[in-house]
């Protein structure tokens, strides 16, 4: 069998093997029999059934709200998944067998995330000998860009006052006597040359050998607080295509945001490293999140509950700050969902009902590429990209021996 030919039965999946009965007869108790009774001649290869039971599951997975969602329901999408994905691997059709494992780790359960993981492995190798490549290097950002026309687009006294302070290769004790155990915020420059991620991520070529066929969520439009933002599943492909056409689809910019990219594309997460910063304090990374998109995207005034170091290992980014203590002046939405967000839209504020915001005080920066950027709790920030931009957030909790002074 050549390199680009593929056979159904080389499609292993044993977490699936020894799982599927249990699997099926908890589906059975939560009322699937429809699904059970097809779940077979999915397994046994009609591709008919297997797209039947992955739409049955997917209508349970949008029955309600996400967190009321039964476990079961996401690990039958994952099972229907693998079936269609197997079908599509006999056939040599690789991009559609990676879109159904793609949406299996985005939509599915844990139960089978190894035999989906693995068989991305194995279905990525292929696809990759087909892609039609050029063997010119295209940066995906050129960082030339006019001072003068960036500062018109900012909120109003940007970069006027107080900049935020930024360290050369910060020591890790140092980084916690200064800055972890005060809350203050501090950018870290020359702490990333090792990473791989520098210059592999700047060379299209490569982001489109090793993700372009992948499936990712990305939202589009002004951003999350605007009523025609919405959230669509494109290639990663496509997605870059969007960045380089100025990130514009009909509806608005395209933004791959918050999105835990590197616990689905594993060959994305061997570029990069957690910073040492990170395990100060003691406490452990809860989340580690992708923020690509293009020149002009913007992420609304918000706080978040954990540590934060943002790092920018491509493009410009300006940011920002607002202190915790001013939470009250910055009028949080009074919705649960929003409440970490502030009603204030720092790109058009609106006097009458904010008169004071203008006279808040706040620190700010341009992050360059290469730098790292420590957000503390609760810390308001406001960031935009100044040009096609692609960042990393490592968010990491307190530790119970550690307590800001």
């Amino acid at each position: 069998m050549s390199k680009t030919t593929a056979s159904a039965a080389d499609f292993d999946t044993p977490t699936l093997d020894t799982e599927s009965s249990t699997l099926l007869h908890s589906i059975y108790e939560h009322g699937g029999y429809a699904y059970v009774r097809m779940a077979s001649q999915a397994a046994a290869g009609d591709v008919r059934a297997a797209e039947a039971v992955r739409e049955m599951a997917w209508e349970q997975l949008h029955s309600g709200p996400w967190h009321s969602v039964l476990p079961v329901w996401r690990d039958a999408y994952s099972m229907a998944c693998l079936h269609v994905a197997k079908h599509h691997y006999g056939n040599g059709e690789f991009k559609e067998a990676l879109r159904a494992l793609d949406m299996g780790i985005i939509m599915g359960g844990s139960l089978l995330r190894k035999d989906l993981d693995s068989a991305i492995g194995k279905v990525s190798e292929k696809a990759r000998i087909l892609r039609v490549s050029d063997s010119d290097d295209h940066r995906l950002v050129d960082l030339d860009f006019d001072v003068s026309k960036v500062l018109q687009l900012l909120p109003l006294k940007s970069l006027a006052s107080k900049l935020v302070v930024k360290r050369s290769a910060l020591s890790l004790e140092n980084f916690l006597k200064d800055h972890y155990l005060s809350g203050t915020p501090v950018i870290i420059s020359d702490c990333m040359a090792h990473w791989p991620a520098k210059k592999n991520w700047n060379n299209k070529e490569y982001l489109l050998r090793v993700a372009g066929d992948r499936t990712v969520p990305v939202e589009v439009g002004k951003n999350y607080l605007c009523s025609d933002w919405k959230q669509e599943l494109v290639t990663f492909s496509e997605f870059l295509e969007r960045i380089s056409s100025h990130g514009c689809s009909p509806s608005g910019p395209t933004y791959l945001a918050q999105h835990p990219l590197f616990d689905q594309i594993n060959e994305l997460r061997k570029d990069i490293f957690i910073p040492d910063y990170c395990f100060a304090g003691g406490g452990e990374l809860r989340s580690l999140n992708a923020w690509f998109g293009p020149a002009g995207t913007v992420t609304p005034l918000h706080h978040d509950p954990h540590h934060n170091i943002l790092a920018q290992v491509v493009g410009k980014k300006y940011i920002r700050l607002y202190p915790a203590s001013l939470s009250e002046e910055l009028f949080p939405y009074s919705e649960t969902m929003l409440s970490n967000s502030s009603q204030v839209d720092l790109d058009d504020v609106d006097e009458m009902k904010f008169p004071k915001v203008q006279d808040l005080e706040f620190v700010d920066c341009i992050l360059e590429e290469g730098e790292m950027l420590y957000i503390p709790p609760k810390w308001w920030h406001y960031v935009r990209s100044l040009t096609t931009s692609l960042s990393v957030s490592f968010w990491w909790s307190e530790g119970e021996s550690s307590s800001p002074s």
